[in-house]
């Protein structure tokens, strides 16, 4: 992997920090909103905007979820959004398969802590890059996942290869993670990897911290296969184009 800087280090808790990289040529090719597509691109951390109580109840809430079904390999996905569970080696939908008994599993006080945590996520990417929060809307796929050492079944259990999430996803513009684990001691590997032409930096995990950055090829990326344990985390993700927003899901 070449020279590997750490970015942000488990031990550490980080208030802000931002890193500044030229954007890429990826926005030019979509349609430009003012106020929101980004201008100037980069990648932040910080511990200081969800506390690790906050991302304990939210893991829970991914626990929950996750019990219901899971992946036969390593990754597994549950998007409270459209209701995608990973069930063995295909996907349900959460909703329709547990219908009203989805009651006994979720709270709305679990969906009220939810909003409010990608709402702060959301507030905090519009201030570092200097855009309208109101301008930025939530987009999908928007999901947990929990990921262990289990080898891989089907390549939706292959989440360790490099990609551009503007690439992969198309309307996103904006990506951050809120990492529910901590990485060496609920888990080994599974650091996230920004994959640069001079060097790689990593961000190693640790509940309540926030990674986010601009979603195009400036910020291609990685995540280390996990080595042992369970890592968890929370993928919000926002564009700048109305037509692809979502509303925040309802239980």
């Amino acid at each position: 992997d070449g020279v590997t800087e750490v970015l942000a280090h488990r031990s550490e808790n980080l208030r802000d920090k931002f890193l500044e990289i030229p954007c890429s040529e990826d926005y030019g090719s979509h349609r430009r909103f003012a106020g929101c597509t980004p201008r100037k691109c980069g990648r932040g951390v910080t511990d200081a905007v969800i506390t690790r109580e906050e991302a304990e109840r939210i893991r829970r809430i991914a626990e929950r979820g996750l019990s219901l079904g899971g992946s036969d390999g390593g990754a597994s996905i549950l998007d409270l959004h459209s209701g995608a569970l990973s069930l063995g080696k295909h996907f349900v939908n959460l909703y329709r398969y547990f219908g009203d008994k989805i009651r006994d599993i979720f709270t709305e006080e679990d969906f009220a802590l939810y909003r409010d945590v990608r709402q702060r996520i959301q507030h905090r990417i519009a201030q570092v890059f200097g855009i309208s929060s109101s301008a930025m809307y939530l987009t999908k796929p928007t999901f947990f996942s929990r990921m262990n050492s289990t080898g891989a079944k089907t390549t939706h259990d292959e989440y360790w290869h490099p990609h551009v999430d503007k690439v992969t996803y198309g309307s996103f513009d904006y990506t951050s993670l809120l990492y529910l684990s901590d990485y060496s001691k609920d888990f080994g590997g599974g650091r996230f990897v920004f994959l640069d032409a001079d060097s790689n930096k990593t961000v190693e995990p640790r509940a309540g911290r926030v990674s986010f950055f601009t979603s195009g090829s400036e910020n291609l990326h990685r995540v280390e296969r996990v080595q042992w344990g369970t890592r968890f985390a929370i993928t919000i993700s926002f564009t700048c184009d109305p037509e692809h927003g979502i509303g925040d899901p309802l239980l």
